[in-house]
């Protein structure tokens, strides 16, 4: 009788323990989920844009047959529409202030005189596009990367000098003059380009871009660079 009790109990001692071992055991295999890294990027969102910016010709400005200066400062902005994470389209429209360089020639060819004088104008050039936008914001990142297209008009540049030619009494048509320069052109405009944005916060951001344009003519081509504030509702 002693050992049935004896045996009894070594049992219950043994059943214990192994119920204490697995109930610390399943407090040490709990395990927290990781919380989920903020979004910074809708999948669809409307994005509204504001910038200032430079403009630099591809030539200099006595070959450049549109903007008329080495380079033009000012703004605009944008607004486009990410119909999914990665694509978007959009229009844009820019104004810039151009210190344009004008020649002016006077040539008498039977007296041998060739003048030149170069005047100086400040005239407004803009332009309106519309856009494609194609970005990749990084995964738990506040940086989106992005390329982007466009195609539409340019206005307010383009001017050109009059020449004509004078009769001098006596020896006919011998006279080149400049009477004048002919109104702002209206011109096709082409864009490529890329950049960067960065969010603060998931609604508002800073953007700064590089792009390359692209008007009537090989040597009428210019490049712009852009930096602002961008607003994503």
């Amino acid at each position: 009788m002693k050992q049935l009790v004896l045996c009894l109990f070594g049992v219950g001692v043994v059943a214990s323990s192994g119920l204490a071992g697995t109930e610390y055991s399943g407090k040490e295999m709990k395990q927290v989920a990781p919380s989920p890294c903020p979004e910074w990027y809708a999948d669809r969102e409307i994005n509204v844009s504001l910038w200032g910016t430079y403009i630099f010709t591809g030539t200099e400005w006595a070959n450049d047959r549109y903007i008329g200066a080495d380079h033009a400062w000012g703004g605009g902005g944008d607004i486009k529409y990410f119909f999914m994470r990665y694509f978007g389209v959009g229009i844009e429209g820019w104004a810039a202030s151009a210190r344009q360089a004008r020649e002016s020639t006077f040539v008498d060819f039977s007296d041998g005189i060739f003048e030149s004088n170069i005047g100086r104008a400040t005239n407004t050039i803009g332009a309106v596009l519309g856009t494609l936008t194609l970005r990749y914001p990084i995964s738990c990142t506040r940086f989106s990367p992005y390329i982007f297209g466009g195609g539409g008009a340019i206005f307010g540049g383009g001017q050109r000098p009059k020449n004509v030619r004078v009769v001098e009494e006596g020896e006919g048509f011998d006279i080149v003059q400049t009477e004048g320069f002919t109104g702002a052109q209206t011109e096709a405009l082409g864009q490529v380009g890329g950049g960067l944005e960065i969010r603060l916060t998931p609604h508002i951001g800073w953007v700064s871009d590089f792009s390359w344009n692209f008007v009537n003519g090989p040597e009428n081509n210019f490049g712009m660079v852009r930096t602002g504030v961008s607003f994503a509702f």
